[in-house]
């Protein structure tokens, strides 16, 4: 009775492993996906034609540069932290579960952080945003840079307005959203269109980022499980 007992209790443990291996090829599957995205993004910002603009603005060089340092840096960890799950998940190595455990915890901390703050902080978020906005489109209006006009079509595209508010400049107009003539001459202006999308998307955001938090929390359950079910295979005395 005994014996049997023992042999339900470990095929059921081998059932919840194989799940947990499961569970973890596709988190990484995924994570990786979002990981070479979050690199491609920087890449393409950094170096793509239609961005490289950004970077010849004296005001936004260097938080474009801090921006697109963080997306690159953050989808390459995540690559590498994918890879290394898998490698684990699929091999059952379980120094590789270690270091990934570590390397997720640390990351669900981070998120969890990165969520409260971007709750505590949307209304200094958008009024550094609502300031950037308004320098560029005051810098526009005398130099009628490319690059300006790009950053300008961003923000209007995005917010879905147009101007600091009063009478548009006709040359400005060419970076407002598409739109009919009538809506042309209803857009809201941007610093009003920023500070509303934060106020209402902040507790959206902050749902996103715990979301996120706990969906690697279940990846981080099934590699402590996956680890801990592999130790018998290192311990438990031969069969004769």
């Amino acid at each position: 009775m005994m014996f049997c007992c023992s042999e339900i209790n470990r095929f059921a443990m081998d059932g919840c492993a194989q799940m947990c291996k499961c569970v973890l090829i596709l988190f990484n599957f995924l994570f990786a996906l979002v990981g070479f995205g979050l690199v491609a993004l920087g890449m393409w910002l950094r170096f793509g034609a239609e961005t490289r603009g950004f970077f010849d603005i004296n005001l936004s060089t260097a938080q474009f540069n801090i921006g697109v340092s963080v997306l690159v840096v953050t989808g390459g960890l995540m690559l590498v932290m994918a890879i290394i799950g898998d490698c684990g998940a699929c091999n059952n190595n379980k120094s590789a579960l270690g270091v990934f455990s570590g390397l997720l915890t640390v990351l669900i901390i981070i998120e969890i952080a990165a969520g409260v703050m971007a709750f505590m902080w949307s209304d200094r978020v958008s009024g550094e945003l609502v300031n950037f906005y308004a320098t560029i489109y005051a810098q526009y209006l005398n130099t009628r840079s490319p690059a300006q006009a790009v950053t300008l079509k961003l923000f209007h595209n995005t917010f879905n307005c147009c101007g600091v508010g009063g009478s548009i400049e006709m040359f400005v107009r060419d970076t407002c959203p598409k739109a009919s003539f009538l809506e042309k001459l209803m857009y809201s202006s941007c610093p009003s269109a920023i500070d509303e999308f934060f106020d209402a998307n902040a507790p959206l955001m902050l749902g996103g980022f715990l979301g996120t938090a706990g969906i690697m929390l279940v990846a981080l359950v099934c590699s402590c499980l996956l680890y801990g079910n592999l130790k018998p295979s290192y311990y438990s005395p031969p069969i004769y």
